[in-house]
């Protein structure tokens, strides 16, 4: 899914945290009421980690007969990663399958070779007051996988694994964090995790992955004395034990993972070590060499102008 496009993000002042290397403030677009703020790619990071992709939409309500509709669009070189914090969207590709994604669930499609989506809301959701608020992020996959065939993989919320201690609450969506693992399978050493802290909590950050990144859903945090306001990516230095500390009562993610093996090239809604496959996807696109989506084939978002 790919609201609008790509823009690089502002930064802020790295320097107000020894423990942080980069601070991200996300450019935002209002969709008819859906707020949408992405945070990467940007012109300075382009990923933490495996990823290369991370949108932050809503919250928002929406009115009778309005929805979400992301018509079937083309992926190659990733995998996409939906995870909702309220409502529901419903996703079906050109694999055949049909799922609704509802919160806390996880909604993992690895396009790989090629893969065709669409993500709606469904018809019966659009009578007026359906929420919707949650994060779009895509994963680069290995350079050995990049030509795998293309896969999903749903795994409801109570599959993820988390706890609840002291003002503390952490789901890991994603790899391993603080005695607990996620059973969802990546390609590339990754950590995806929630967390939800009470006013004076404390969380540490441990080093156990290479590149990690903090993105303040609400409230704000402190780390290495510094405050930290909600809608901004904290890129943390790599290597350094930090804290993570609640001001307020505070939501946040933090994503990051083993530096990717190489560069990535990103264009639309595609990703390629190599240039000349992004332009051969391009083309498969145009000419409709791509799978179509059963239950969804009658409309499609056609290739950008001037590719």
């Amino acid at each position: 899914m790919s609201f609008f496009p790509a823009k690089d993000p502002v930064f802020g002042d790295a320097r107000s945290s020894d423990a942080i290397a980069q601070i991200i403030v996300p450019r935002s677009v209002d969709l008819g009421g859906l707020q949408v703020r992405r945070a990467l790619p940007s012109a300075r990071s382009r990923m933490v980690g495996p990823f290369i992709f991370f949108d932050h939409f809503g919250p928002a309500v929406f009115r009778a007969g309005d929805g979400i509709d992301v018509r079937p669009h083309p992926h190659i070189g990733l995998a996409t990663v939906t995870y909702l914090f309220d409502g529901e969207i419903v996703h079906r590709d050109s694999l055949g399958s049909a799922m609704p994604i509802r919160p806390g669930a996880v909604n993992w499609m690895t396009a790989g070779r090629g893969i065709v989506h669409s993500e709606r809301t469904a018809p019966d959701h659009r009578d007026g007051g359906e929420p919707l608020h949650g994060l779009q992020l895509w994963v680069a996959l290995p350079f050995k996988d990049e030509e795998t065939a293309p896969a999903f993989a749903h795994t409801p919320s109570t599959d993820i694994p988390q706890m609840h201690e002291n003002g503390l609450t952490l789901r890991v969506i994603a790899g391993s964090m603080h005695g607990l693992r996620s059973p969802v399978a990546t390609l590339w050493e990754t950590i995806f995790a929630e967390a939800q802290l009470a006013a004076g909590t404390v969380l540490p950050l441990k080093t156990e992955y290479e590149e990690r990144a903090l993105y303040v859903i609400s409230g704000e945090i402190e780390i290495g004395g510094y405050r930290h306001p909600s809608q901004q990516l904290l890129v943390l230095k790599p290597g350094d034990r930090t804290e993570v500390k609640a001001l307020e009562d505070a939501h946040f993610v933090l994503v990051g993972g083993a530096a990717m093996d190489g560069p990535r090239h990103i264009w639309w809604n595609f990703v390629s070590s190599r240039k000349d496959r992004i332009e051969a996807a391009k083309a498969d696109w145009k000419t409709g060499r791509f799978a179509v989506v059963p239950g969804d084939s009658t409309e499609f978002i056609p290739l950008p102008d001037g590719a």
